[in-house]
């Protein structure tokens, strides 16, 4: 391989967020990784998906989210794949994209997010205040192997990932045990974050664990709140589909332009919803400072009682029921008597007659006269009437800072899967179009698949960017690191030829002989560069220089002389 082309393949094997923002096709290289990983397959055969079939893919993405929410963490230890500097990768990155541009869009070079991470300090957010200015994390992204194999990672019971871990096992998972075609799965990358729309319905987002419908998100709940904040605040970077991507920095996108279309609209869709009373309330359920202004009004017996919105929704707080919906009459049975009264509140805007005001003039918060027209309504009662209305429409209409449409959208194959095939035939599928899509030659990659894929960008990831087993080793001796090695447990966390890296093997204390001795040769070649290293594998015995006696047990059942020159990347196999 050229160097460029080496860089992008080493690329899919590490997976850091930085590198899938340069390379932005290797985050669907994932999802198609997961895809083919066996896991995700097994989770078909059990008890609370197997009683789904038949059932719709809502249904069954309903049931996927608290399969996930039982057995998956969200994980934001930003060492857990080790550190290194700004500096190292601003120059590593240097021929594929400007400096300049990294620091405008990459959250650990420099950009500072939305209001909430600048007013807490970013660094000090994720924990970086007590490194170097210069000093960042991998934050590596895992395939679903290493997100299931957390538990044997001390500190952690379950399984885990960040973000973009978890919304590629999503899309995979809604695939896979959903049946949702990969068409209507759209991955969207933001600086600091990373989901899934999922076009079903009226619309699907997932994030980190959970998911959020439509509903959910118009609803007000801290939960809701937390899940708009990307995209309110911050700009996609990327938009990953089955067709390809876009990108906000590139001029070329692969994606196509009419599914990029259709999914810019129907994700509009989504985040907008027309002004009801119910609506509203959840707008005050978001914010407590506006509840100062409104009032209920229910009858009891004929007479016309009164009470203060603050009051209704403390009591729904802790209730089962909700304002403004089918159960609304329910939270009513529940609040105390002592809490209504039997007149009209002064200085309160009853919600009965504002929403009788919305009915009749038709508000559409889009239009300028008709937040004219409510902005007046409310004058009377609200001192700041026309922030409030600015609020409400920025509640019920969400634009999301979408990557431009004026792009040079190129032809390319699309990945042609079907939620009817099986496994292997998917697998063979993705196999034989590897010549002309990159997306898919870089899954196996991602996969791991050293049997089908050249070794070199697999050996460069495991002598350069492997901190973690560094860190771990180095107040050991070299004999000592191989007697560590040697009492660790010897099962790899991938199936079959495929191999874990150096890093993956220290973290959860576990691997393959052939696995230890990439972590073996990772600690030599760091401590002394100037030495060539050979790595013999002959079926179930793999040698690390044959004069040193560093001896493994493989039961990889692979065949290569791996060759790690001094100075150089010239991999050999």
């Amino acid at each position: 391989m050229d160097p460029k082309q080496l860089e992008k393949y080493t690329s899919a094997i590490t997976l850091s967020d930085m590198e899938i923002f340069v390379f932005p096709e290797l985050i669907y290289s994932l999802v198609l990784a997961n895809i083919m990983s066996p896991i995700i397959w097994q989770w078909r055969q059990l008890d609370c998906f197997k009683k789904l079939q038949g059932k719709g893919s809502y249904k069954k993405l309903m049931r996927l989210k608290q399969f996930i929410i039982d057995q998956y963490e969200f994980n934001l230890d930003l060492e857990t794949w080790g550190l290194t500097s700004r500096q190292k990768e601003l120059k590593r990155f240097a021929d594929f994209i400007s400096p300049d541009v990294i620091t405008q869009s990459n959250a650990l070079f420099g950009y500072e997010g939305d209001k909430y991470y600048f007013d807490v300090d970013i660094r000090k957010h994720f924990g970086l205040d007590k490194y170097d200015s210069d000093i960042i994390p991998y934050w590596k992204t895992e395939t679903v192997e290493a997100m299931d194999a957390f538990p044997l990672k001390p500190g952690y019971t379950k399984k885990a990932g960040e973000c973009v871990s978890l919304a590629a096992l999503y899309a995979a998972a809604a695939f896979v045990v959903c049946g949702i075609p990969l068409e209507d799965i759209y991955m969207i990358l933001t600086p600091l974050h990373s989901q899934n729309f999922i076009d079903i319905d009226d619309g699907v987002l997932t994030n980190n664990r959970r998911l959020i419908t439509k509903t959910m998100w118009f609803n007000g709940s801290a939960i809701s709140n937390k899940a708009q904040r990307a995209l309110c605040n911050e700009n996609v970077t990327i938009v990953a589909h089955r067709s390809g991507y876009i990108h906000c920095m590139f001029e070329d996108a692969t994606m196509n332009k009419k599914s990029y279309q259709h999914f810019a609209s129907h994700l509009g869709s989504y985040l907008s919803a027309d002004l009801t009373l119910r609506v509203f309330a959840n707008f005050l359920r978001a914010n407590r400072d506006r509840q100062k202004f409104f009032q209920a009004r229910c009858d009891c017996h004929g007479r016309a009682q009164f009470i203060k919105a603050e009051v209704l929704f403390h009591y729904e707080h802790s209730s089962n029921f909700r304002i403004a919906d089918q159960t609304y009459d329910k939270l009513l049975g529940e609040v105390s008597d002592e809490d209504f009264v039997a007149y009209e509140l002064p200085g309160r805007i009853r919600c009965d007659e504002l929403e009788e005001f919305m009915r009749k003039s038709k508000i559409d918060l889009r239009k300028p006269h008709s937040k004219t027209g409510l902005r007046k309504y409310f004058e009377p009662v609200i001192p700041d009437a026309g922030r409030l209305v600015d609020e409400l429409a920025d509640f019920v209409h969400i634009e999301p800072k979408l990557p431009s449409q004026d792009k040079n959208f190129l032809s390319t194959e699309p990945i042609e899967i079907s939620v009817e095939h099986g496994r292997e035939q998917i697998i063979d599928f993705l196999h034989s179009t590897r010549r002309s899509n990159t997306t898919a030659e870089l899954a196996f990659y991602a996969y791991r698949d050293m049997q089908s894929c050249d070794w070199a960008p697999f050996v460069k990831a495991a002598v350069q960017r492997n901190p973690v087993s560094l860190q771990i080793a180095e107040s050991m001796s070299t004999e000592q690191v191989y007697q560590w090695l040697q009492k660790m447990k010897t099962f790899s966390i991938y199936d079959g030829k495929r191999l874990a890296q150096p890093d993956e093997v220290a973290n959860y204390n576990t691997g393959d002989g052939l696995e230890k001795a990439f972590l073996l040769a990772n600690v030599m070649h760091q401590r002394n560069p100037e030495q060539d290293m050979k790595i013999t594998i002959d079926n179930n015995e793999v040698i690390l220089n044959q004069d040193s006696g560093y001896r493994f047990a493989s039961g990889k059942a692979l065949r290569k002389q791996i060759d790690i020159p001094a100075h150089s990347e010239a991999y050999s196999s």
